[in-house]
């Protein structure tokens, strides 16, 4: 029980580390590299990167960059098969600086987030780039996308992967215009109940899918909500994306008072899909328009017969 409640507090890190982040803009000028030249310049493409995020991670490896990782988070090792043998530099909060000069990186990407903005500014202190990110909304995760690319030298796949993911979000709006918007709730972790609120970019696929979030009126991206809360809340459908072992229809299923349960209305979602906001967000789209729209939204993908 220990290791998946540690194994819960990680993934849901990853995404409360964006609502944490410093406000930085995507974009890969910083004052390492201004340093060097003392204005503002387009750098080479980097060579030798290092993540310390596993959403850049995937953003890197999706890219066709992989051969230029030469160290990342653990955490990252253990979410991409791709870069599990790479060194690694310690976890998302806790990285070594000594590792990491030691694999002499060109580049450094990593969110911004409280526990990481020390960091940032002693690897900048030390002469190495970093490339920091705030993604918040779906916008920024494209945003990010497109920096990556461009920093990597890997601008076209870049630009492919984005508009994949818009053709994707554009496809799911669509099946579900006109249709009923189920009240919904999406679970990131169960005990204590953290769920998706406004503003992130679970929000906005959850919005073009067809879905109420009803969690949208608690304050912060990623709120912890009491039971009270949800049991008020009345939700049609719940969405679990949480680790826990227990499947989630026997889980919820304590509290029949709930219309989602009641009416059976209460689907897992793969986390690590859905919650890092990463390349792979056209598939996290078409998972959440099937939970929320069910047999239409393969319809709608598949076209008339």
């Amino acid at each position: 029980m220990g290791r998946v409640r540690r194994t819960a507090a990680t993934l849901l890190a990853c995404a409360l580390g964006i609502g944490l982040s410093l406000g930085a803009t995507p974009g890969w000028w910083t004052r390492a590299e201004a340093a060097s030249g003392g204005a503002e310049r387009d750098p080479a493409p980097a060579q030798r990167v290092v993540s310390l995020n596993p959403s850049l991670t995937a953003i890197l490896v999706d890219l066709g960059a992989s051969e230029l990782l030469v160290g990342v988070d653990d955490f990252s090792a253990r979410q991409e098969p791709t870069v599990a043998a790479l060194p690694r530099v310690g976890g998302l909060y806790d990285p070594s600086l000594e590792t990491v000069v030691a694999l002499r990186p060109d580049l450094v990407v990593l969110v911004p987030s409280a526990q990481q903005r020390d960091f940032r500014e002693r690897l900048e202190a030390v002469g190495i780039p970093v490339l920091a990110f705030d993604p918040k909304s779906l916008e920024d995760v494209l945003a990010s996308i497109e920096s990556i690319g461009e920093r990597v030298g890997r601008l076209g796949a870049a630009r492919e992967r984005v508009a994949a993911i818009r053709a994707e979000k554009a496809r799911v709006e669509k099946s579900s215009a006109g249709r009923p918007r189920p009240r919904t709730v999406l679970v990131l972790q169960r005990e204590p109940l953290y769920v998706v609120g406004a503003g992130s970019f679970i929000d906005d696929m959850l919005r073009a899918s067809g879905a109420e979030n009803l969690a949208a009126a608690l304050p912060d991206l990623y709120p912890r909500a009491g039971l009270e809360w949800l049991l008020a809340a009345r939700p049609e459908l719940i969405l679990d994306a949480s680790p826990d072992a227990e499947p989630p229809g026997r889980y919820w299923a304590r509290w029949p008072s709930l219309p989602a349960v009641a009416s059976g209305r209460v689907e897992r979602v793969e986390a690590g899909l859905v919650t890092l906001p990463g390349p792979r967000l056209d598939r996290a789209l078409d998972a959440l328009a099937t939970a929320v729209q069910g047999s239409s939204a393969t319809t709608a993908r598949e076209g008339p017969p």
